[in-house]
């Protein structure tokens, strides 16, 4: 009979050695016999020593796998990086397995090691984290969601999440920040579905509501975002799940060998202007002189000489810009007490001159498990964001004429309206930046307690319970000898605001199963607060150089506020699966908010899915995974203003009469008002094929918002101009697609490529109605901007049967043959408001406001490919969009035909032509010098396609084996970002930057921040 014997470590080659001289005495005493065999298994011998390795697959790290020495009981895990630290001997046989990966048995060569592990038709088994913490296999989601890994997100260098979104999720668009360092991204997951609220989406961190937006959080930090897009996902977010939720799972600790990892990034950053290209002194004089007037041109130094006058202003106002980004994470423990530290720095110069970005972070993730039944997992995280402001001029750089130079003949800065200048009314703005600037700076410090209870070996109860403070200060100097200080001697601005924001979750959590038969899901309260205040102050008369409030003669403007609400929610979440294979979910909740008139909010929804590969009767060997998926449900959403129930009234110094305070009515209160509702329906279909080296998911939906809340405008009689209304309703329909296949899948290549889209198609199908002066009631379309805050720039129309987001404009009709003038369309209707004929005319105030396409995009997603040899790897994501109109205002000014004489213009582009004598058939009218043909008005002449694809990052990495120095898991990588994009928009980017507010908006203005060409190093070592 054979005995294993696995000695404890404390003593382990001390017993090696006596039971070796004891087997060796047996073998030599019964030798002459007969012959003993003895076999040594599960002994620990003298060569027992560390290894250490990474685990990877074809998207990067893979965090979790089981890691088990052959035929012993040595086991491990790997950590959020993938590395691993495990006793082994060499010739000892590694066991690597993790649910939806083919295992994976390596023999021990040498005490570093690199393992790839393939997927398997058992991805269905990956265990995916949905809404409140709750944790589901693959398989059994009967909801729209999309996960996506933290490594995935961080192929671009940004400190916002929101950016490295673009792309990764189909039917998630992202109207990315600017070029500006730390600047956001507007995220809108399947299409915009109210008026007058945010189109934002839920952010959820860790468990806890955190907003609109999801802070100052570290990209490092996060080890996996999960999207929830429909009914059966979002409904048990309620009233704030109308626009998706974004779920945050960061990296938590784990059960293992104390780990070291840090990685950092440096590179710089440099401009990109697109298509648009202004003229230079020579092309902008010779232009002057083709105009067809040009005899009436009068300006001082209008002479052959401004052709040798070329102050580039572009150049004055960029550099090549500087990124770093490093991080330093801590992580490890036993099984009672388990921590994660991390720290974080991420500065940036921008390529416009004169503005700094950094940013501090620090995360401390603990789980401490006392006893069998309790873990209690603190956490803190804190967060400084500093920015210092004396940033050039972006709109100078395209519009001040190269005629004119900030600089004289000395080198010495000129004044304002110089005389030296062509455009004598024009200002120089870099004699302002000898003082003017501004700086603000952001902390965010939250904190959790948080506690799971097993009460049972079925029943959980889960406390979250979250603190949240945030300050925010910034200050501005306009000096008195500047431009914008000389009227009133000088001015500072202080800024203040800070909010708390408290958050508790208290969930009983079930999980139970018999015989073919599963249940499991939540019953929660939850409670959410807020409470902010704000100090808006500004001062005039002081001696400059002084920069405090205390030295200023006069205090202009002294403002506050105070902002206060709560919710608390009653929720339930219940999961069904019957072997497997039918699925069934039903979730309900009841919101009540302080700060709307209907307290009182319910939403629900009921979905099901039917895997089909588990039916006994299914046998296609090559179909590893079909699963049919369907689901209705709704969710609300509230005004983004406070308590319109109410009639409020304002007590302002405005409200006031000779100096004694006062109040006015501010708001006419509508008690009647309920949630905006949205209700959804979907369909959708997962599948994977040959040993799920092709995957795909599909989804169809179509959602109806009702009861869409505006602020509608009545009569000023009262003194007050609109009042809040539920008023309209709104349909929004779409498909998704994700392919995704491993076109070569072995040990030493790997080759994978992924493909998502989405297509979302918007109307308003109802409006308010209003009374005529017959007493008949009529829907009127609503006419609005499109939020660049340009006077003159593109409207947009809101009106039953057409997209939220349908321009409103003159249609241009090109350019007379004859005479070269501009040309719009005129057109004649009937009583019932048919066209009946169509005309040009030359006349704007003529022209007829038309409708006149859509600025979201038919179709928009990305492309992501990884390829991976041996210890090289090389990835690359592209970004798509197809179709929806670009309203580009910045041609209104630049491209202006000579109405504009006091800025630069831009060059005609390629298929362009200037209409210059009679029979010429060209894309732009006749210039002449002030010329007032009014052709750069607005119109469709401006309206351009916005159909793009774009190279968002290119990486290159290699690993290097430097085990023998116990460093683990060495990758060097380069990565180039915005490398390239193919478009016919002839402006500075076909991605229109959202707006501060976090705005999608689809105008190019004057002076919009380029995006920046990034080419970083970066490095990635475990400790």
């Amino acid at each position: 009979m054979r005995k294993t014997f696995i000695p404890k470590r404390s003593f382990h080659r001390k017993n090696a050695l006596i039971w070796g001289l004891a087997l060796s005495t047996l073998s030599t005493h019964t030798a002459l016999a007969h012959p003993v065999h003895v076999k040594f298994e599960n002994l620990y011998l003298a060569q027992q020593t560390s290894i250490q390795g990474v685990v990877t697959d074809s998207n990067g790290p893979i965090a979790g796998v089981t890691v088990l020495v052959k035929d012993k009981n040595t086991v491990t895990s790997t950590n959020v990086s993938g590395n691993f630290n495990i006793s082994a001997a060499v010739g000892d046989v590694l066991v690597f397995s993790l649910i939806g990966y083919e295992s994976k048995e390596v023999v021990v060569s040498s005490t570093n090691m690199s393992v790839v592990l393939t997927s398997t038709n058992e991805d269905i088994e990956e265990v995916v984290v949905v809404g409140y913490g709750t944790q589901q296999k693959r398989e059994s989601l009967t909801g729209s969601l999309q996960s996506v890994s933290g490594a995935k997100l961080r192929d671009i260098t940004t400190p916002a999440v929101e950016n490295m979104l673009n792309g990764k999720a189909a039917g998630v668009f992202v109207a990315p920040g600017s070029g500006r360092p730390g600047a956001r991204g507007a995220v809108v997951i399947r299409g915009q579905a109210t008026i007058g609220g945010t189109t934002s989406p839920l952010w959820v961190i860790d468990g806890v509501i955190v907003g609109s937006n999801p802070g100052d959080i570290n990209p490092d930090d996060i080890a996996n975002m999960t999207i929830l897009k429909d009914a059966a996902s979002t409904s048990i977010y309620g009233s704030q799940g109308a626009n998706g939720v974004i779920v945050v799972t960061t990296k938590r600790p784990s059960a293992q060998k104390m780990t070291l990892s840090y990685s950092t990034k440096l590179g710089f950053n440099q401009l990109n202007n697109g298509n648009l290209e202004v003229m230079n002194g020579q092309e902008l004089y010779d232009y002057y002189k083709s105009f067809a007037n040009a005899n009436e041109i009068s300006f001082p130094r209008w002479n052959d000489d401004l052709r040798n006058s070329n102050f580039d202003w572009w150049n004055l106002a960029t550099k090549t810009g500087f990124v770093q980004n490093h991080n330093v994470s801590l992580q490890g423990g036993g099984e009672t007490l388990q921590s994660y530290l991390s720290l974080g720095y991420y500065n940036e110069l921008g390529a416009v001159k004169g503005y700094d970005y950094d940013r501090y972070n620090v995360r401390i993730n603990t789980v401490y498990k006392p006893f069998e039944w309790l873990s209690i997992k603190p956490s803190l995280v804190g967060a400084r964001r500093g920015v210092e402001d004396a940033q050039y001029s972006t709109t100078a750089m395209y519009s001040n004429l190269p005629w004119d130079s900030p600089f004289d003949e000395n080198g010495n800065l000129v004044p304002h309206r110089s005389s030296s200048w062509v455009n004598t009314q024009n200002t120089n703005y870099l004699y302002d930046l000898q003082w003017n600037k501004g700086a603000n700076t952001n902390y965010e410090l939250m904190g959790n307690m948080d506690f799971d209870v097993k009460l049972t070996n079925w029943l959980t109860f889960s406390s979250i319970n979250n603190y949240r403070f945030n300050t925010y200060s910034s200050n501005s100097y306009t000096d008195p000898r500047s431009n914008g200080g000389e009227s009133v001697n000088g001015r500072l601005a202080e800024y203040r605001s800070e909010y708390t924001r408290r958050y508790t979750n208290q969930v009983l959590r079930f999980n139970q199963s018999w015989g073919s038969h599963a249940l499991n899901g939540i019953v929660a309260y939850e409670f959410n607060d807020y409470s902010s205040k704000t100090l808006d102050v500004y001062g005039t008369g002081f001696i400059p150089g002084f920069e405090v409030l205390d030295v200023v003669s006069k205090p202009e403007r002294t403002k506050g506020g105070i902002t206060q609400w709560a919710t608390q929610s009653y929720l339930s979440n219940v999961n069904y699966s019957y072997e497997d294979r039918y699925l069934g979910q039903v979730s309900l909740r009841r919101d009540e908010a302080s700060n709307f008139g209907k307290r009182f909010g319910t939403f629900y929804s009921i979905s099901g899915g039917w895997n089909i590969h588990r039916e006994n009767w299914f046998d296609v060997s090559w179909i590893n995974n079909l699963k049919l998926r369907a689901a209705h449900g709704t969710v609300g959403n509230r005004p983004s203003e406070l308590y319109p129930q109410y009639n409020l009234y304002s007590v302002s110094a405005a409200a006031g009469y000779d100096g004694l305070p006062g109040a006015l009515i501010g708001r006419i209160g509508n008690p009647n008002l309920t949630w905006e509702e949205t209700a959804t329906t979907g369909f959708g279909v997962d599948a994977a094929f040959f040993s799920s080296r092709l995957r795909l998911n599909f989804d169809w939906y179509n959602k109806n918002t009702e009861n869409i809340l505006l602020n509608v405008p009545i009569s000023q009689m009262t003194g007050v101009g609109s009042v809040y209304k539920n008023i309209g309703e709104m349909n929004n329909k779409g498909i998704e697609l994700n392919i995704g296949g491993d076109i070569i899948r072995t040990d030493d290549l790997q080759w994978s490529l992924d493909v998502n889209l989405g297509h979302n198609k918007n109307k308003l199908t109802q409006l308010y109605a209003t009374r005529q002066s017959d007493g008949t009631y009529v829907v009127n379309p609503i006419i609005v901007g499109d939020a660049l805050g340009i006077a003159g720039s593109a409207s947009r129309i809101q009106e039953v049967g057409l997209p939220i987001n349908t321009y409103y404009m003159p249609e241009w009709a090109g350019v007379n043959v004859d005479t070269g003038a501009p040309m719009w369309y005129k057109n004649t209707k009937d009583v019932e408001g048919n066209i009946t004929s169509k005309e040009t005319t030359t006349n704007y105030s003529e022209a007829t406001q038309q409708r006149l396409g859509k600025s979201y995009p038919d179709l928009f997603g990305g492309i992501n490919t990884f390829l991976a040899y041996k210890n090289f790897d090389l990835n690359a994501v592209l970004g798509y969009s197809i179709g929806g109109q670009i309203y580009n205002y910045a041609r209104q000014e630049y491209d202006s035909d000579g109405t504009y004489t006091d800025r630069n213009q831009m060059k005609l582009q390629d298929g362009w032509s200037r209409w210059e004598k009679p029979g010429d058939n060209a894309t732009h009218p006749i210039a002449k010098y002030n010329n007032q043909d009014k052709g750069n008005l607005v119109s469709s002449r401006y309206l351009e396609d916005g159909s793009f694809l774009r190279l968002r990052s290119l990486s290159l990495g290699y690993k290097v084996d430097l085990s023998k120095y116990k460093i683990n898991n060495v990758r060097f990588f380069f990565t180039g970002e915005n490398l390239f994009t193919v478009t016919n928009y002839s402006g500075v980017d076909p991605e229109i930057p959202s707006n501060d507010n976090g705005e999608v908006i689809a105008s190019a203005g004057p002076g919009v921040y380029p995006a920046v060409r990034k080419y970083v190093f970066g490095l990635n070592v475990t400790f």
